[in-house]
């Protein structure tokens, strides 16, 4: 049944479709359906579990693997919005079961919170070796982030004016600055012997004569 909505989800919006289109989708009765779920709301948000499986995944590389901070946020948030792109129509459809269902709601909360706990703890760690400075209480800040991840999410699974990179650079250096004050590893800058007080011959009218 999940598997039904998932394909009906690639051609129609959530309120377009019903529990008998499910089923006829399936081959299975509605009893059946509500055997397994509540109602069309409650299949959406169970098969939204295939996104928050990768975006589990993307999160708990963040928090267990070394390296420096902009490419460990950096490609956790771009592994997030490609699951985004790759799972729009889920996207599009968990959204609208958010707003029509409370227990949809709730899932999505209970979500959400798992995330909050963990990566506070990195907050607070970088913090303590001084890798980051204080600030904010750090599961307020990202229960903020977070928020703004989701709000992007969203936006790319209707086709927001900004494309995935586009999303994900702006979305890295928000985190970077958010956590660190500043981005800790901005990548290599001009090249010091490239510019003009280097290397190049001096203004004839500033050689003065012996």
């Amino acid at each position: 049944m999940m598997r039904a909505l998932d394909e009906l989800l690639k051609e129609h919006d959530l309120d377009e479709i019903n529990v008998a289109a499910i089923t006829a989708e399936a081959g299975v009765s509605r009893s059946a359906f509500y055997f397994y779920f509540e109602d069309k709301a409650a299949c959406a948000a169970a098969l939204g579990s295939d996104v928050y499986q990768e975006v589990l995944t993307a999160t708990h590389a963040l928090i267990t693997t070394g390296g420096p901070p902009r490419e460990r946020i950096g490609r956790t948030i771009r592994a997030v919005l490609t699951s985004g792109e790759k799972h729009r129509h889920l996207i599009q459809g968990m959204l609208v079961a958010r707003q029509r269902s409370e227990t949809v709601r709730r899932l999505w909360d209970e979500y959400r919170e798992s995330f909050i706990g963990p990566l506070a703890e990195m907050i607070d760690a970088e913090r303590a070796a001084g890798t980051a400075p204080a600030g904010p209480d750090s599961r307020a800040l990202v229960t903020v982030l977070l928020e703004l991840n989701e709000r992007s999410l969203e936006q790319l699974s209707t086709g927001g004016p900004l494309s995935a990179d586009q999303r994900a650079e702006a979305l890295t250096a928000i985190w970077l600055r958010t956590i660190y004050g500043t981005d800790p590893d901005p990548g290599p800058g001009p090249d010091p012997g490239s510019g003009p007080e280097s290397g190049a011959d001096p203004d004839p009218d500033e050689v003065t004569s012996p």
